[in-house]
């Protein structure tokens, strides 16, 4: 193990700086991290909640002061005990952990939903200081669940943003693959990233493929190590942790059978995904 992946590996307590809301189930938490703090867009790090449990988030964001932000949705017993946990509160971290996606300039269409908006955003941020033109559409069930908005719309511009909603609440009323045929159709991309529900992002991965658009897409799985090591977090011949969670289109071709197709639980047995 290189000297790197030993200091990203080693526990390290902080203190939670601010706390800020969403959504009625979202909270983006701030701390301070020097080494979680170089990260790149699509890297994780594991978080330790004080009794609790160790679990992997995406990093949203960080700043040259040594912040980090990490964006959570209240899910289960963890983060519903980490949604409670107030500023100045200890956690534990280990990370950054993974690859991240390429910063790829010229037209760059990026496709979220949910949390997967997080590591999105810090995404688009980049990609806006190398100067791509960048195309996002977001997608949520509600218009309070549609994060960060705003600040993404800014960034692209309006004619450059479509927001959709499953409840008409905002924007095209669908998912956000809905508007994506015809904006394919109309416009040429050098590049398509995603994350957020998988099955969301296998329709993406298929339209890219049938228009012929390189893709790259962050991967969910159980994580437990966060170095390889489990076995929790494989899917095809890939270990999420250590070879993403970041995948391109070769790698997504790889493991069509279990990419948007299924899961694995805890006790390793493949199940649909819902």
């Amino acid at each position: 193990m290189s000297a790197y992946r030993i200091v990203a590996n080693k526990l390290r307590i902080t203190r939670i700086l601010r706390v800020e809301t969403e959504s009625p189930t979202v909270k983006t938490f701030i701390f301070k991290d020097k080494t979680c703090a170089k990260a790149k867009p699509g890297q994780f790090l594991m978080l330790w909640v004080p009794k609790v449990d160790e679990i992997p988030l995406s990093i949203m964001d960080t700043n040259e002061n040594g912040k980090v932000f990490v964006t959570v949705k209240r899910v289960g017993e963890a983060t519903a005990i980490l949604h409670k946990m107030k500023e100045g509160e200890v956690i534990g971290i280990r990370g950054p952990f993974g690859n991240s996606f390429s910063l790829e300039g010229g037209k760059a269409l990026i496709v979220g939903g949910g949390t997967g908006l997080a590591p999105l955003w810090f995404l688009a941020k980049k990609l806006a200081d190398e100067k791509a033109k960048i195309f996002f559409v977001m997608g949520a069930e509600t218009k309070e669940e549609l994060l960060f908005r705003e600040r993404i719309e800014e960034i692209c511009g309006k004619e450059n943003f479509i927001a959709t909603t499953e409840d008409g609440s905002y924007g095209v009323k669908g998912l956000a693959t809905t508007p994506l045929k015809s904006l394919l159709a109309k416009k040429n991309f050098n590049m398509i990233y995603t994350c957020g529900p998988e099955k969301m992002m296998r329709e993406v991965f298929d339209l890219a493929e049938e228009h012929k658009i390189p893709l790259e897409t962050s991967l969910e799985r159980l994580m437990r190590c966060a170095i390889g090591l489990c076995g929790s977090c494989v899917v095809g011949k890939y270990r999420v942790c250590k070879d993403g969670p970041v995948f391109n289109s070769t790698q997504l071709r790889q493991i069509k059978g279990e990419f948007g197709v299924s899961k694995r639980e805890f006790n390793g047995k493949l199940v649909p995904l819902e």
